[in-house]
C-alpha cells in the first residue's frame, strides 16, 4: 500500500441506503475558502440555512438548526433533551431505527415500553392510542421512514393523539426529508430530527433538528443536566440563536454545503421534488416486478426513496451486490437485522432519483440475474419502467 498516494475513488452511482450521490452545486460550495465559526459572514450563512431548513420542515420553530453530527446525533440530541431519568417514552419499533431509538433512550433512562409490528408492516392509529392512554408517556417516539424495511408510517394524526394525553411526539425523518411529505406544524410534531446524506444530496455529517415551543418549555423545566455536554440544547440553542455564545466549532464547510442543498430543494420546490421521487419509484417498482421481484414493505406503505425488496430464491445476495459495484459501478444496501440476506434496499434519494439511474439498474440487474441462473425476458425491466415515464411526465 503506497499510503503516499493521492486518492482518487472510481465513479459510483450511489443507489443504497445512504449515502445519496451529492449535487456538483453541493460540492462545489464546499470548496469555497473556510471562514471562522463567529465570522459575520458564516453568521449570516447559519440564519438563511435556519430559515431553509424551517422551510423544509414546514415550521416555524424557532429551535430549528442542523446538530453537528449524522443522522443518529440527531436522534441522541432529542431524546436526551426530552428525556430525565425515570421519565416514560415509549418507542414504536419495526425496524433497526426503532431499536437504536430504544437503545438511545435507556441509556439516557428512560423507562421506556416498546410496541412492535413485525419488520414492513406499519402502526395502526388505535394501536399506539391504547398504548400511550395506558402508559402516559412524556415522550412517543416513532420512526417516520424505517429505512431498513422501507416501510412509510403514516403520521399525520399522531400529533394531536399525543397531544390529548400530554405526551411529546419526537418524529425520525432521516430518511424522508426532501423526499416525501413532512408538515411538522400541520402534524403537531414536538421533536423531529433527519439527516443530510439521503434526500438532502449533501455529504453526511449533519442532523437537522427541529424542536416545538412544548418541546423547548419541557427542555427549559429540567431537573436535571442534560446527559451529554455536546447535544445539550441549553447550550447549542445559545451559539445558534442571537447570542451567538461559543459552545464548539461548527463544521464550516459542511454548512456551506447544506445550505446549497436546501437552495436546489427549494429551486426545484418541494411538492415537484416529492413527485419526483415518487415516479421514479414507480418507475422501478414496475420494472423490478416485470423482473419477478416483490417488496418487503406492505402495500401502500411502501417509501418512494427507499425500496426494499425481497431477494429471488436462487439469486445469491452479495454476489449480486458486488457484481453491480465492481462492472457497473452501482452500490445498492443488503438487509439488516432480520432482512440480512433477505432483501435489498434500492435507494433512490435526491440527486440520485432519476431516470437514468433507474433505468441502468433495472438493465445491470437483470443481466447480474441471468448470470446466475434467473429466468427473466430481456429487456422487460427496462421496458416496464419506460411505459411508467411514458404516462408520467415530468
Amino acid at each position: 500500500m503506497d499510503i503516499s498516494a493521492h486518492f482518487s475513488p472510481s465513479p459510483r452511482i450511489l443507489l443504497g441506503p445512504g449515502p445519496s450521490d451529492v449535487h456538483p452545486r453541493v460540492l462545489r460550495a464546499m470548496a469555497a475558502p473556510l471562514l471562522g465559526h463567529l465570522d459575520p459572514q458564516f453568521l449570516e450563512l447559519m440564519n438563511q440555512t435556519q430559515e431553509l431548513l424551517r422551510k423544509t420542515f414546514r415550521t416555524k420553530n424557532r429551535l430549528t438548526f442542523p446538530v453537528s453530527g449524522t443522522g443518529s446525533a440527531g436522534m441522541e440530541t432529542c431524546v436526551v433533551n426530552l428525556i430525565e431519568p425515570g421519565d416514560k417514552m415509549v418507542v414504536c419499533v419495526n425496524g433497526v431505527f426503532g431499536q437504536r431509538m430504544t437503545d438511545v433512550a435507556q441509556r439516557a433512562g428512560a423507562a421506556v415500553t416498546t410496541i412492535e409490528r413485525p419488520w414492513g408492516e406499519v402502526f395502526d392509529l388505535q394501536q399506539i392510542r391504547e398504548v400511550v392512554q395506558k402508559v402516559r408517556p412524556k415522550v412517543l417516539g416513532i420512526v417516520h421512514a424505517e429505512t431498513s424495511t422501507g416501510a412509510w408510517q403514516p403520521v399525520g394524526e399522531l400529533g394531536k393523539l399525543c397531544h390529548q394525553f400530554d405526551t411529546l411526539l419526537l418524529l425520525d425523518t432521516v430518511t424522508s426529508l426532501g423526499g416525501a411529505p413532512v408538515d411538522l406544524d400541520a402534524w403537531e410534531m414536538d421533536a423531529v430530527y433527519s439527516g443530510t446524506q439521503k434526500c438532502l444530496s449533501c455529504p453526511p455529517g449533519l442532523s437537522p433538528v427541529s424542536f416545538s415551543a412544548r418541546a423547548v418549555d419541557a427542555i427549559n423545566a429540567r431537573k436535571t443536566k442534560v446527559q451529554s455536554w455536546y447535544l445539550d440544547m441549553g447550550m447549542v440553542q445559545r451559539y445558534w440563536g442571537e447570542e451567538r455564545f461559543y459552545h464548539h466549532t461548527a463544521p464550516i464547510t459542511m454548512i456551506y454545503g447544506l445550505h446549497e442543498a436546501l437552495q436546489l430543494v427549494h429551486e426545484e420546490g418541494l411538492v415537484d421534488r416529492w413527485r419526483r421521487h415518487l415516479r421514479n419509484h414507480l418507475a422501478l417498482k414496475t420494472g423490478l416486478a416485470a423482473l419477478g421481484i416483490s417488496y418487503a414493505a406492505a402495500e401502500g406503505h411502501q417509501l418512494p426513496m427507499l425500496n426494499a425488496v425481497r431477494i429471488p430464491t436462487g439469486i445469491d445476495d452479495l454476489a449480486t451486490r458486488k457484481r453491480l459495484l465492481s462492472e457497473f459501478g452501482i452500490e445498492i444496501g443488503g438487509g439488516l437485522g432480520d432482512f440480512k440476506g433477505k432483501v435489498w434496499r434500492i435507494g433512490l434519494m435526491g440527486f440520485s432519483s432519476r431516470a437514468n439511474n433507474v433505468l441502468l439498474f433495472l438493465a445491470a440487474l437483470e443481466q447480474c440475474l441471468q448470470m446466475q441462473g434467473g429466468k427473466v425476458p430481456p429487456g422487460a425491466g427496462v421496458a416496464a419502467a419506460n411505459s411508467v415515464y411514458a404516462e408520467q411526465e415530468p
